[in-house]
């Protein structure tokens, strides 16, 4: 593997065999030194807030069980050490192996656990390295397996094509991973089959692993670069996008859980539970930079959210407003007094009231929240007033529980083609 990725073994590394007992130990051990249970906790509400995973789901205890039955090797940097199940058939021993000392090497060269948390303010940027230690890991791999015959990874048309004829074939077969929700699947998926597919066009465009330095001098800095190479390669990179200071803004009983940003992928994820596949990796790509905020409301226990988007031209917010529109009102089933208009959208839920918002080529989404509270967060990112869509549905139709108020952009149907207050 050394010569392979063209790095140097710089000192010995210990190497062992796990028992599945063993290697439970050692997931539990690492989930109790690593994130608190605070960190944990909002971690599952932000999940539950977009809809990623069904409330009070057990997914720390899930996600153990999952792992101890998912790992075959493994590269603990802490230790310096790495190891292998002791159940995996000596013939597939050797490309476990493969994976996992690449891990180790560019540990020796690059300090892997320290640059990868780096970039843990932005959990995008995260997600990114560790798509680039583990997608090139995999990629390093499949450079092994093919030795013999006297061709690499930058010799093969497709790395999608590979890795669907079975590389990842035996982990997207098993069993307790078929029962995870579909965010759980792709979050875990993710960092292999895409890192893997961006290490090749990362190695194609470059003198191959001798370069493998430059990828880590100058890392990618979202899942959007992951997803399209070509992007990271001519060094498009994310607008910042800032969420206000929220003492004032937002109700005093809102205890902020976490703010963070989703990235492309995320909001694929998102996207894909009410839309579809194609119609969210289509919509998701319009992608150009986000933030988020999640609360807990002391006082009702629902989890606020507050998403900030900036998408890469008006045009494309004004089809993302549409599609983004109905994934909420398939998020929340029974939605109450629909008013949409002007690029504004509200309705009422048992949670509180959702609003969807865009402006230019930026769209404000807030849920579980009353109007006064969204109209807050909509002065304090330098917007003018929204719509008063209630005074609209007095005029239009005072009458009706639920009220429609269609759009009247010409463009919009060729679009689609292609503080503690608590009153709503």
């Amino acid at each position: 593997m050394s010569q392979i990725l063209d790095l140097p073994i710089k000192r010995p590394l210990k190497k062992s065999l796990r028992s599945r007992e063993e290697i439970r130990a050692y997931l539990l051990k690492e989930e109790n030194g690593g994130e608190s249970d605070a960190q944990r906790y909002a971690d599952e509400k932000s999940l539950e807030a977009f809809g990623l995973i069904p409330k009070n789901f057990p997914l720390d205890s899930f996600m153990i069980d999952l792992l101890t039955d998912q790992v075959a090797g493994m590269y603990d940097p802490k230790a310096k050490e790495f190891y292998i199940a002791d159940w995996i058939p000596i013939d597939d021993q050797r490309e476990v192996m493969a994976h996992e000392l690449t891990h180790a090497l560019e540990d020796q060269s690059f300090h892997i656990e320290s640059w990868i948390k780096a970039a843990r303010s932005n959990d995008d940027a995260e997600l990114a390295r560790e798509s680039v230690s583990e997608g090139s890991a995999l990629a390093a791999m499949v450079d092994y397996t093919l030795r013999d015959q006297h061709v690499g990874i930058r010799d093969l048309p497709d790395m999608s094509d590979l890795i669907g004829a079975g590389v990842m074939g035996s982990v997207t077969k098993d069993p307790i991973l078929a029962k995870a929700p579909q965010y759980v699947q792709d979050s875990l998926m993710f960092p292999y089959l895409e890192g893997a597919e961006f290490s090749q066009q990362f190695l194609k465009a470059h003198a191959g692993w001798a370069d493998l330095k430059l990828l880590f001098e100058n890392p990618p800095v979202s899942t959007q670069q992951i997803m399209h190479p070509g992007l990271y390669l001519k060094g498009v990179k994310p607008v910042p996008v800032k969420l206000p200071k929220w003492k004032h803004v937002v109700p005093r009983d809102w205890k902020l859980l976490e703010e963070n940003v989703m990235g492309e992928f995320g909001l694929q994820e998102v996207l894909k539970q009410f839309l579809g596949q194609v119609r969210a990796e289509a919509i998701a790509s319009a992608w150009a930079g986000d933030r988020y905020a999640v609360f807990e409301d002391s006082r009702t226990g629902q989890t606020p959210l507050v998403f900030l988007l900036t998408l890469d031209s008006s045009d494309r917010a004004e089809r993302f407003f549409n599609e983004f529109s109905e994934a909420l009102e398939k998020k929340y089933p029974s939605p109450e007094g629909v008013l949409s208009q002007h690029e504004f959208l509200q309705f009422k839920t048992a949670a509180g009231g959702v609003y969807l918002r865009c402006v230019a080529a930026e769209c404000l989404d807030v849920e579980s929240a009353a109007r006064s509270t969204f109209d807050s967060v909509d002065r304090a990112i330098g917007w003018s007033s929204a719509p008063d869509a209630n005074a609209a549905a007095a005029s239009s139709a005072n009458t009706l529980p639920r009220v429609n108020v269609p759009l009247a952009t010409s463009g919009r149907a060729n679009m689609n083609s292609q503080p503690g207050d608590t009153g709503e």
